[in-house]
């Protein structure tokens, strides 16, 4: 049951947290425009394999701290007030995202498999965040980091990754599409960080 429980947060919280426009899914979506979806998805294979080696990283340090639960609460009333201010940010203050993916893509034409990592790497932002992910369901019961388990959330958040990314390359498949998005993704990470907000602020104050 634990893998199982895995599989579904991995796979969960890797396809929220690619979600937001940014680096790697919109660049995924420029190939996918003006280079086709073989490269696009030869792009988004390589961006996977850095993901299931940032995540296992981030579980390996996430598993050491769940050991430790002194530290667990710091980081979690730390990660309360920063989760707050985001969702203040992308509800008030984000630049609306209902646009087309940006003109220039800033990496080589060639060698798309290698560049989806050399990109994705870059981002480090998936340290910290499947730190916080792993460490919080693990308080309510809900993520194991026995060995197995661990993999499979691993091998869940590479797939989850890869169909938000999947996603993207779908939405812009047409070379010569000029229709701009109609949903402003900064409402939708914002609800996610208010989600995660009330989790967590649950957590803190239930341990009181």
């Amino acid at each position: 049951m634990s893998i199982f429980f895995n599989f579904i947060i991995g796979f969960v919280a890797a396809f929220i947290g690619v979600i937001p426009p940014g680096l790697l899914n919109m660049s995924a979506a420029k190939i996918s425009r003006n280079e086709g979806r073989k490269k696009a998805l030869l792009f988004s294979i390589g961006v996977c394999i850095t993901v299931i080696i940032q995540t296992f990283v981030a579980l390996l340090a996430a598993r050491y701290l769940d050991n430790n639960p002194d530290i667990i609460k710091t980081l979690q009333q730390v990660a309360l007030g920063i989760f707050i201010c985001l969702t203040i940010y992308f509800f008030f203050i984000a630049k609306d995202t209902r646009r087309m993916p940006p003109k220039e893509l800033q990496s080589s034409k060639k060698r798309y498999f290698f560049n989806g990592m050399l990109i994705a790497a870059i981002n480090l932002l998936p340290l910290p965040y499947w730190v916080y992910i792993s460490v919080t369901f693990s308080a309510f019961g809900w993520f194991s980091f026995e060995t197995y388990s661990l993999l499979t959330a691993v091998i869940a958040s590479a797939l989850g990754t890869f169909s938000m990314l999947i996603i993207y390359i779908q939405f812009f498949k047409r070379k010569d599409s000029t229709k701009e998005s109609n949903v402003n993704m900064n409402y939708i990470i914002g609800a996610i960080t208010a989600i995660i907000s009330i989790i967590t602020a649950f957590k803190i104050f239930k341990d009181f």
